[in-house]
């Protein structure tokens, strides 16, 4: 049996809204360590992985490791129905068909109760490899959403091009172009607001435009963005939780490419 629960329902909430616009069907994998789910979008460009620790929850229990196949638009219009204070229960017996969830108002004593039908979803969870990258840069999420979110407007493909001193964002469309440079600094008032890079080697790639602009509603979930980058592998976006991650694994854009 699966009683997972949430102190607040609003960390699960912006852990789903992180990720719903990439991909639809998701099959969430319980173990007695916590909750993992992957998947890989349509276009096969993006892939989706998340981890959510035990530590994550409040109170956590899972004898036996058990499935849970959903459709992410059917789970946001439930997790909407809940208040982002309430505590958040996630039940489930060992062989579900549905999965429950609880939401309570202690101080109102409220409780709600919603019923998803879990679906049976044909994917393969693939084992990702640790791969090795040449460049690393931690930056505040903030700043990075806002970058994607201003040169997307120009055009649909960004360029990243890092060097050792700076990380240029550019791009460059049919009404106009736009860059974006900065420069690695360390705040120590401020650790979150601080750029830190670590390169082997430069990088110059380019992504789709509308897959940065789905990673970053992941922002919500962490004041940082880990960006490695690497001209021989899928380019690495991680937002960290408390305990556990939501990762991004986006391929680039070649030059033969529209």
């Amino acid at each position: 049996m699966l009683e997972a629960k949430f102190e607040q329902a609003s960390l699960f909430k912006r852990i789903i809204d992180g990720f719903k616009d990439c991909v639809q069907l998701v099959n969430f994998q319980c173990k007695e360590d916590g909750i993992i789910a992957q998947a890989v979008d349509d276009s096969r460009v993006l892939l989706v992985s998340l981890e959510i620790g035990k530590d994550a929850f409040q109170e956590f229990r899972c004898d036996h490791p058990i499935t849970l196949g959903m459709d992410l638009n059917s789970l946001s219009k439930i997790l909407r129905c809940g208040n982002n204070t309430d505590s958040l229960t996630l039940i489930a017996d060992d062989t579900p068909d549905s999965l429950l969830l609880l939401f309570e108002d202690t101080k109102r004593e409220r409780i709600s109760e919603y019923s998803l039908k879990l679906m049976d979803i044909d994917a393969d969870f693939l084992k990702i490899e640790e791969l090795q990258y040449d460049t690393t840069i931690m930056m505040p999420s903030a700043d990075f959403s806002k970058t994607v979110r201003d040169l997307s407007q120009l055009s649909d493909s960004l360029n990243i091009l890092v060097t050792k001193e700076t990380i240029k964002f550019v791009t460059d469309g049919d009404i106009g172009s736009g860059s974006v440079i900065m420069k690695p600094f360390i705040d120590m008032e401020n650790p979150d607001e601080s750029i830190k890079l670590e390169m082997e080697q430069p990088v110059d790639l380019t992504f789709g435009s509308k897959y940065l602009l789905d990673i970053v509603k992941g922002s919500a979930l962490s004041n940082k963005i880990g960006i490695r980058l690497s001209s021989e592998a899928p380019a690495l976006f991680q937002f960290d939780l408390t305990s556990g991650f939501l990762q991004f694994f986006l391929a680039p854009k070649f030059s033969d490419e529209e």
